[in-house]
């Protein structure tokens, strides 16, 4: 018997067979013989759909093998050695959710973790007596499942920190602590605090199987071997937090004040540790690293915002900055000791501001009376505090804007481990690496003690999972790969020594010719004249031809208080008055020595406005040594190379002089932290002239905030238009390379975390193709992607030795992954604190490089950065790229919102950004390195 879907082929045929019978005939069926019987046997045949092409995603390609090359050296590392004996078991997942006693949900952070240790102490029983990980917000994990799959329980809460009855509001006296001078006082004493109901829903979510982590040790990772070592590193944020730590994601900071270090600003730097689990090819590892947070300075808040503003005394502090920088720290109150959170000031000062007091009456009714009291006179005549300095100054409002509480600020201080996540001060991050660094061995020890302070050995959970980690660093064999040979110019050497050179007696490889230029002097004082001499004399020793200066300009002094943008264009317009013509160059002296407002204008002006190529420097403590490094920037700027690898001159680098190779550098800068709406700036860099892999040119654009992708790589404008960052950097090496198409591409990729590798392979490797392709349709150039990542917590230390590693130390064994292509490289020479390595990941080679042979061109790209004198930390093509984004970024911070309206817009949690299109950069300076 044929099934209705076999015969509905053969039902629309009759049908059709029917109607046209019907229109033969003019519209009657009466003659129309019945249609012909089916045979059962019959099957029709069913059309086959058109395939769908799935595209295959990329995923990041596994070892090849490990190098050989360079001598053997034992290393220590801070990976300590992990046992899990109870993999046969399961981690439970369960989903929290929090709800207010009338239905509301919980939103606010930071109280899930009080409820649910009010859970686990109130139903012991109904939990079966079980330990739960809990992650503070959404996660909770078990070791085998609760009796349950669906679980609801009722706790209540003291509300420590609630405004009722405390503080002044227009609806009740202030505090019920200290010196209450009635008895309607005494009874506010006896009233228990204001209480809250939480209710708690647990709800199985998924079952992870903890032989999971066995399988990622064999380099078979999968969702659940993730998921598995997250439950061990939430067990770590958890028993952090029972101690008292403040959380930042895996690092954890003790209330210790041996561990902060004064920065500036009322701001200090906060020494803790970073603890995670990480699957390596030795086994699993447990990563222990010292970490910094920035937090503020604890005590009365008065000391703080007279640190912060840099004041005298609370008398001269700016208060609607203060009113900024204080809007929801916490304070604790005196003489009551507690907590309460910041939400605003005063408007009048403290003996001004006043609010209703309410009192029962003495009579015998105890009618409520009301009356309008200070602050200030409350707590000095009710309370019986007295109050030194807090009568003129504004108070502290801890209340909600309908209903303020108000506290004399001299009663009020800050809660200590409150971040600070503002951006710091240039002053501020010199202080703080200075104060936080730590040489090898004092590392090693503070790593030793971390290990006995946390007694993880105690943690219950990690107990039942079977988990034990040894007190002993790891140990590893690195390889000291040999420092590339460097060439001078006229074909002279430079001898490298311990990751270092110099030019003394030396001429640059290819010298450029300082020509039609002018001096700019921003208020800087400085002898100009001689500064000129010195540099024409030492340009000559470096085969560089300076020619005398068309003009010094000095700034006019009226000027010198007028906005940055001003000061730029006014020296513009004498600039243009006075030259012949453009410029090539411009020598400009800043008045300040770091960060100086002009610097971001006077860049925009002339690098996208102009195309001039600019210098700036503070002229303070100006010798020869400074002058010969500020030719190494001038040098190259202006098309000049200062040295290059002897591999390049020969050329005989593996894999890259014998086929047309371009190399790519590419990072992405993002706003401050809290800057949700500045543009992200993407910077791709490119070298040219190949076998060249020492010359570089730019390419920026600027994209939605935060953002991390670069989504200007390829850019189809119309069919036969591509306005992308790839096109430009193509054309150019095509020019500068004889009209040779690269047939490799080798990417370095910057800032991205394990969690985007494979967006890196599947959209910014695809963005690429595609402009190559729109090119030329049959090109197929192959292509080699690294990502570089600097943010990690992996440190080297040489066993036996209080030095750091040597230079071009690599580690491609043990730490690593245990199925991943990545190794780390110390290129440079730690000369303070401790080295940190920069840890690369291959994820694609399509070229075919041996470990060998990667490695080597990682080390030499160490070697290649024009602006230094020694190894680099992280390849040159990056630092480029890295230099050129921020250095850009500095221009967004100056441009007039009506100029750089519309170009494309973004989205960001707080809504649409309108992304302001960046000014292209001339093509002179783009070719060349400006970003030096």
């Amino acid at each position: 018997m044929l099934s209705g879907v076999c015969f509905l082929p053969l039902f629309f045929v009759v049908i059709k067979i029917v109607v046209m019978a019907e229109e033969e005939n003019g519209g009657s069926t009466e003659a129309l013989p019945p249609p012909p019987p089916v045979p059962l046997d019959f099957s029709p045949a069913q059309a086959e759909p058109e395939p769908v092409k799935k595209k295959v995603l990329r995923v990041p390609m596994a070892r090849r093998g490990l190098g050989s090359k360079g001598q053997k050296i034992p290393i220590l590392t801070n990976h300590f050695k992990v046992n899990v004996s109870n993999v046969d078991g399961h981690f439970f997942h369960y989903s929290v959710a929090l709800f207010y006693e009338d239905g509301r949900p919980v939103e606010g952070k930071g109280i899930g973790r009080k409820v649910l240790d009010r859970v686990h102490e109130t139903y012991d029983t109904e939990l079966a007596g079980k330990d739960f990980a809990y992650d503070g917000e959404k996660s909770l994990f078990t070791i085998g499942s609760l009796p349950r799959n669906k679980l609801e329980f009722t706790v209540v809460l003291d509300d420590i920190t609630s405004n009722r009855n405390n503080g002044t509001n227009g609806n009740s006296s202030p505090g019920r602590h200290g010196s209450p001078p009635n008895e309607t006082d005494r009874k506010r004493l006896r009233r228990p605090y204001q209480s809250k109901t939480y209710k708690v829903e647990i709800s199985f979510a998924a079952k992870i199987p903890m032989q999971a982590i066995a399988n990622a040790l064999r380099g078979q990772e999968s969702e659940n071997s993730q998921e598995a070592l997250r439950v061990l590193d939430i067990i770590l944020r958890q028993h952090a937090a029972k101690q008292g730590c403040l959380l930042v994601r895996q690092s954890f900071f003790h209330n210790d004040p041996k561990n902060f270090a004064d920065v500036g600003g009322g701001v200090l730097g906060c020494r803790g540790f970073h603890s995670s689990f990480r699957t390596t090819q030795s086994g699993l590892s447990l990563n222990i690293d010292v970490s910094t947070t920035m937090i503020i300075q604890p005590g009365p808040v008065v000391d703080f915002l007279i640190a912060n503003q840099n004041a005298k005394d609370p008398f001269s502090l700016d208060w609607a900055k203060a009113k900024r920088v204080l809007k929801n720290l916490r304070v604790k109150t005196a003489p009551a000791n507690q907590e309460f959170k910041i939400t605003g000031l005063s408007e009048k000062p403290c003996r001004e501001q006043t609010f209703t007091l309410k009192q029962r009456s003495k009579d015998e009714d105890g009618e409520v009376q009301t009356s309008e009291v200070t602050v200030y006179d409350y707590f000095v005549n009710h309370r019986n505090i007295d109050l030194r300095y807090s009568a003129d100054l504004p108070c502290l409002n801890v209340g909600k804007p309908k209903r303020p509480t108000y506290f004399p600020i001299e009663l009020c201080t800050l809660v200590s481990l409150q971040r600070y996540t503002k951006a710091l001060s240039t002053f501020q991050r010199a202080s703080l690496v200075e104060k936080s660094r730590q040489k090898p061995q004092e590392r090693m020890e503070i790593l030793s003690n971390a290990l006995k302070i946390n007694n993880y050995d105690a943690e219950p959970l990690l107990r039942s999972c079977g988990v034990s980690i040894s007190s002993n660093f790891t140990q590893v064999e690195g390889r000291v790969l040999p420092a590339p040979k460097l060439k001078a110019g006229n074909g002279d050497d430079l001898f490298t020594r311990n990751g270092r050179w110099n030019f003394n007696n030396k001429r640059f490889f290819d010298p450029a010719k300082v020509e039609r230029w002018a001096v700019v002097n921003f208020s800087a004082r400085c002898d100009v004249r001689g500064l000129v001499r010195d540099l024409t004399r030492l340009g000559e020793t470096k085969g560089i031809s300076v020619e005398a200066p068309f003009e010094v300009f000095e700034e006019s002094p009226q000027l010198r208080r007028a906005p940055p943008v001003v000061r730029v264009d006014k020296m513009f317009e004498e600039i243009q008055s006075k030259l012949p013509g453009a410029p090539k160059f411009l020598l400009c002296l800043l008045p300040e020595r770091k960060n100086c407002d002009i610097y971001g204008p006077w860049k925009r002006k002339n690098l996208a406005d102009h195309g001039i190529v600019t210098q700036c420097l503070a002229p303070g403590r100006v010798n020869d040594q400074y002058l010969t490094n500020l030719l190494l920037k001038i040098n190259a700027k202006l098309g000049g190379l200062n040295s290059m690898l002897a591999a390049e001159v020969s050329p005989s680098i593996p894999m890259v002089s014998k086929v047309p190779t371009m190399i790519l550098g590419m990072d992405v800068s993002h706003g401050s932290p809290g800057q949700s709406d500045v543009p992200s700036i993407a910077a791709v860099v490119s070298s040219r002239q190949w076998p060249s892999i020492s010359r570089y040119r730019a390419s920026v654009r600027t994209q939605s905030p935060k953002v991390e992708m670069i989504d200007n790589i390829f850019k189809k404008v119309s069919d036969t238009e591509d306005d992308g960052i790839m096109r430009e950097l193509l054309l150019d090496f095509y020019v500068s390379s004889g009209k040779r198409k690269p047939e490799h591409i080798i990417v370095f990729r910057d800032g991205v975390s394990e969690s985007q590798f494979n967006q890196v392979l599947n959209i910014e490797l695809d963005q690429l193709i595609e402009a190559c392709k729109f090119l030329d349709e049959k090109w197929s150039p192959k292509f080699v992607i690294i990502v570089a990542q600097k943010n990690h917590h992996t440190k080297f230390f040489q066993s036996g030795s209080p030095d750091n590693v040597p230079p071009g130390t690599i580690i491609d064994n043990k730490v690593c992954h245990p199925r991943n292509n990545d190794f780390y490289l110390c290129a440079h020479a730690g000369m303070i604190g401790t080295t940190r390595p920069t840890h690369y990941h291959v994820l694609l080679d399509e070229v075919g490089f041996s470990p060998d042979e990667l490695q080597e061109l990682v080390h030499n790209l160490s070697y290649v950065y024009q602006r230094s004198t020694t190894a680099i930390s992280i390849v040159a093509p990056i630092s480029y790229a890295h230099l050129a984004a921020t250095q850009v970024g500095q221009w967004m911070k100056f441009e007039d919102a009506s100029e750089t309206s519309s170009s494309h817009g973004g989205l960001t949690n707080a809504g649409p950004v309108t992304v302001p299109q960046l000014p292209r950069l001339q093509e002179n300076v783009a070719s060349s390195m400006f970003f030096c």
